[in-house]
């Protein structure tokens, strides 16, 4: 019998096959504008960014979703919730009983017109993964820009009071860490006890999960390693630390990603390289080509970035694969 892929040992210069499993989280990338530009960033987002995905192809999103059973809409940018339809979104989804997921910057609340953003999604019960680097001011500020963190401490408080974060609100509120340069991140567990007791002490913040993600060498941050001398170093220290256990928890396994125009890739990283789902030797493959297939066990298309998301704890949207 052939051996399991996902059990195989890996050569360093290639990252092993993977397939699907059951298809539960459909990402929409509604758009690459957003108030921060942050150093980070795999997808270079930032104020002067214009691509936005148009309602048509959120409404082909929620029917697709249906289609397929998934359970869960993650919405992701550049800032989701400064498309103009992202409330209308958000309605049509929790009205389909589905689990949404906010990817907010917390910076997103202070803007001006957005004074009914955090009520909006208490209201409609939008479970939020809030970006907080670090729990340090100067650590936030050097990565997403002065006064990133204060606002970031004030829109935190806010949902606290909203009841984010509070035990029995139903109101779920996760931050994400990642680090500041070419480095693993620290144990998750480890850590969340930190920004619980930094957090909690000193800002009075309360939350209820939080989430540690490797920096992808793609995009915006590739080149802040680039230019510091750094990529190949830290593409050596992500396949060193490679552990096969964590291939069977990668998110792409049950994981959709959609860009704005509503093309489809097996995560938001491939979305970023240009690397479509397969299909029939096509590139840019919208979700009405894939519209009638059976997900599991379908090719996933892997490269040399994917050692970040198996290194060490390993990392997906939902945090440290062995958590």
């Amino acid at each position: 019998m052939a051996q399991d892929p996902l059990s195989q040992e890996t050569p360093p210069d290639r990252f092993p096959p993977l397939r699907r499993d059951r298809l539960e989280i459909l990402q929409a990338n509604l758009g690459y504008r957003c108030n921060q530009s942050c150093t980070h960033c795999h997808v270079e987002a930032g104020p002067r960014r214009t691509e936005s995905m148009r309602w048509q192809t959120m409404e082909e999103l929620l029917r697709f979703a249906g289609r397929h059973a998934v359970q869960t809409l993650d919405l992701t940018g550049g800032a989701p919730e400064w498309h103009p339809r992202f409330r209308d979104l958000v309605v049509a989804a929790r009205a389909m009983g589905l689990r949404v997921i906010d990817r907010c910057n917390l910076t997103i609340l202070s803007e001006p017109g957005q004074g009914d953003l955090a009520p909006f999604m208490a209201a409609q019960q939008v479970e939020i993964s809030a970006s907080l680097p670090c729990y340090l001011a100067e650590n936030v500020d050097r990565q997403r820009g002065r006064g990133a963190f204060a606002a970031s401490i004030a829109g935190l408080q806010r949902l606290n009071r909203l009841g984010y974060g509070q035990p029995g609100s139903g109101l779920v509120l996760n931050l994400v860490y990642n680090p500041g340069g070419p480095s693993l991140p620290p144990e998750q567990q480890t850590l969340e006890a930190s920004y619980r007791r930094r957090l909690g002490d000193e800002h009075g913040v309360c939350f209820n999960r939080l989430f540690v993600m490797v920096n992808m060498p793609i995009q915006r941050f590739r080149a802040q390693m680039v230019a510091q001398g750094q990529l190949e170093s830290y593409r050596a220290l992500l396949q060193a630390a490679f552990r096969p256990e964590n291939l069977q928890a990668v998110m792409c396994r049950h994981l959709l990603s959609v860009d704005w125009r509503g093309f489809v890739y097996d995560c938001d990283f491939n979305q970023m390289l240009g690397l479509s789902v397969p299909h029939d030797g096509q590139e840019g493959v919208p979700l009405s080509a894939v519209w009638e297939r059976a997900w599991p066990g379908q090719e996933i298309r892997v490269g040399s970035h994917c050692y970040g998301c198996v290194a060490g704890q390993g990392s997906s949207c939902q945090g440290a694969l062995a958590a």
